[in-house]
């Protein structure tokens, strides 16, 4: 379903370029929808000296709302704040008002868009001199970057909802104050060029969209203008982070951290794992448990355990252990012929055997 727009061509002007002007309000278009929430994010650090944060607001595209991050932005001149846009409610549609830069920060429609923009006024920060001076109760600087700061709590009004638009049904109601109006008419400027390619990228980005991000955008906010991926770009909560794949199933991506970090292969059969084997390996600290000069009172010399770890090679009463499997037929005779005895009684037999038949 699509709703009305319209645009002011004196609006649309004073925005498009960044120059000196004096303006009531800088009107932009008109919907007869209202705005969704504000989403919920984290504000990223500040880049750098002079960079002024420009709070995130829904835009609108011929049908539907799409969310324009908030940013950090340098201001375009000396002592210049930025006074936000928002949408307010009249002649029974929702106005867009356009923000501006200018000396003083002017009326936004009352709305709390957080990180010193809580409805009136800014309490982020303020110029001295040539200095921007930020107030970390209520931005993200890291003073390591950054050393012109103070600290000063705001305490938010009780029962500060996330309505995005003035006015009207659910709307939140407010009006200007005399301070207020009289800056509208005060020595303005419009968007920065950064900020409109800024908005413009926002504008062509459908994950952006109200319809598809659910009023959770991906990209919430950025470090720079125009900057929507890498370091510093955060999501909305409750939104996924900003290039996350979430289209690949998991059996294929286990297989390949395994191989990656060199775990065992998982898609060979058991048998290939460990091939069968009925013998034990044969270890060199082994033979001496088979020489009958090693004994001592029936225990080995040698290591009480197998050489693999696997228990004790003697019996519990002192005997020799058993083996699993026989050694080959050359180092146990005995093992091919079960009836057969001691060597050294082989060798008495046949000289009993000799001097019988010599007698």
């Amino acid at each position: 379903m699509r709703f009305p727009v319209r645009g002011l061509i004196a609006a649309l002007s004073l925005a498009a370029l960044p120059v000196a002007s004096n303006a009531a309000v800088f009107v932009g278009v008109s919907v007869g929808i209202a705005p969704p929430a504000l989403p919920v994010y984290v504000q990223p650090p500040c880049p750098a000296p002079g960079y002024i944060w420009i709070p995130g607001y829904w835009a609108w595209d011929d049908d539907q709302y799409y969310w324009v991050p908030g940013t950090w932005e340098l201001a375009p001149a000396v002592g210049f704040l930025w006074t936000p846009g928002y949408w307010g409610w009249g002649d029974g549609f929702y106005l867009w008002h356009a923000g501006y830069w200018g000396p003083h920060v002017g009326f936004y429609g009352g709305i709390n868009y957080g990180f010193g923009y809580f409805g009136r006024g800014f309490e982020g920060g303020y110029w001295r001199g040539n200095e921007f001076y930020y107030n970390r109760s209520v931005t993200n600087v890291n003073v390591t970057n950054i050393t012109n700061v103070y600290n000063h709590t705001v305490v938010n009004e009780p029962g500060v909802s996330r309505v995005s638009f003035h006015g009207g049904a659910g709307g939140v109601a407010v009006r200007p104050t005399a301070a207020e109006m009289a800056v509208e008419h005060e020595r303005h400027i419009g968007v920065t060029a950064l900020q409109r390619q800024h908005e413009q990228m926002a504008r062509s980005d459908s994950s952006l969209r109200a319809s598809v991000n659910g009023g959770r955008p991906a990209i919430a906010a950025t470090p720079r203008p125009a900057v929507f991926s890498g370091h510093g770009v955060v999501a909305a909560r409750g939104a996924s982070p900003a290039g996350q794949r979430t289209d690949r199933p998991r059996q294929t991506q286990r297989p390949a951290l395994a191989e990656r970090s060199g775990g065992p292969r998982t898609d060979r059969p058991p048998q290939a794992l460990r091939p069968a084997d009925p013998r034990p390996p044969v270890h060199q600290a082994a033979r001496p448990t088979m020489n009958p000069q090693h004994r001592d009172n029936g225990q080995y010399r040698g290591n009480a355990a197998a050489p693999g770890g696997g228990g004790p090679a003697m019996h519990a009463g002192g005997g020799r252990a058993p083996q699993a499997a026989p050694p080959p037929a050359a180092q146990h005779p005995a093992a091919q012929h079960p009836g057969a005895q001691h060597p050294g009684a082989q060798h008495t037999a046949a000289e009993r055997e000799q001097r019988e038949r010599g007698h």
